[in-house]
């Protein structure tokens, strides 16, 4: 019988997780193949607006919270849901596989927040511990800032599966890596201790087209899957020799296409083979229609000339500053208006003389 795109993807070695947790969508796509999936504002948000969920908010509002609470508890509760769906998975991996991600709260990277950095590591220690507590197939979501990875060892020592995102950097990954084992190595036991770290891609690929429209056509477009590959082979030698029960993993993250011209599965495509990637629905949409059979390709890596002249033109530590005070305004913008989203809502679904 032959095998689906999406079936294809993961018979070599891909474990596909889902840029959603819309119930709906997370049912379908576990029909497809789809093993874990992951939150973010911008996905609650749109969520809201679909007015499906609007008897649980009026449900929220009954009980005097305000919006920030109510933000929170919608978000833990569709977090949940989704978890339900993929709890066979992890229980049947032994905690490999089966995770939502629950992203802690991205104003603590708003430029506009007061904390210093050690106070906002400290913050996300707390809402980490906090929102972990009592989920076995959770991990929790935390950004490579300075305060995100200064919180990395002591969440990990304290038993919590972390999921370390907005990764652009090589520096980054070491960084985040590094935290990660030390904290790790303080635990009682590391049979539990799993790990992941979420590499971005398309993004370093619109980045080249605006700032280094030098490249050549053979390099223009390959930056982000060079860049993610040449992680995911470090993390791979890094981890070799610690004979973990768990694999400790990347995330091919932002494997959605920005360019009309490329095909939907250009990403999909690249990293097949290992880890884990997590595509936006319409991305495994167009896949799964694609007719295309998947092999492995993580491996693989551009001709020498081409790895050569990506080194000789892309300065990767002004890339990494500019992709992550875009990916800041990014990551904290969708929280305001995810709150700002609620305010209307409440105001649409409460009696007058209960505002």
């Amino acid at each position: 019988m032959p095998v689906s795109p999406l079936e294809s993807l993961v018979a070599v070695g891909t474990k596909l997780w889902l840029d959603s947790i819309d119930p709906e969508l997370v049912a379908s796509n576990r029909a497809l193949g789809a093993t874990g999936a992951t939150s973010n504002p911008i996905i609650i948000g749109d969520l809201i607006k679909t007015g499906r969920f609007d008897d649980l908010i009026t449900q929220y509002l009954r009980e005097g919270i305000d919006d920030e609470t109510l933000a929170w508890k919608l978000t833990d509760h569709l977090v949940s849901e989704a978890q339900s769906v993929f709890l066979p998975v992890w229980k049947k991996t032994h905690g490999d596989d089966g995770y939502v991600s629950f992203e802690l709260d991205p104003l603590l990277e708003d430029p506009a927040c007061k904390l210093s950095i050690p106070e906002r590591s400290a913050k996300y220690i707390e809402l980490g511990k906090e929102w972990s507590a009592g989920h076995s197939n959770r991990m929790i979501k935390i950004p490579a800032t300075p305060a995100g990875l200064g919180a990395v060892e002591e969440l990990c020592a304290a038993g919590v599966t972390l999921n370390v995102t907005l990764i652009f950097s090589e520096r980054q990954y070491i960084t985040a890596r590094d935290s990660m084992w030390r904290g790790a190595q303080r635990r009682k036991s590391l049979d539990a201790f799993k790990s992941v770290y979420s590499i971005f891609v398309s993004r370093l690929d619109v980045y080249t087209a605006d700032k280094v429209p030098g490249l050549s056509p053979a390099a223009q477009g390959m930056v982000g899957i060079v860049n993610a590959k040449r992680i995911w082979a470090l993390n791979q030698k890094f981890w070799a020799d610690k004979k973990l029960p768990l694999k400790q993993e990347m995330i091919f993250a932002s494997t959605g296409t920005k360019k009309p011209e490329d095909a939907a599965w250009k990403y999909v495509a690249a990293f097949a083979g290992s880890d884990i990637e997590t595509n936006p629905p319409g991305t495994n949409d167009k896949v799964h229609k694609s007719g295309q059979t998947f092999t492995r390709m993580v491996d693989q890596m551009p001709p020498a000339d081409v790895l050569a002249e990506i080194d000789a033109k892309v300065d990767m530590g002004l890339l990494e500053k500019t992709l992550m005070e875009e990916g800041l305004q990014k990551f904290a913008d969708p929280q305001k208006a995810l709150l700002k989203l609620i305010t209307t809502k409440r105001q649409a679904l409460q009696p007058v003389g209960a505002r």
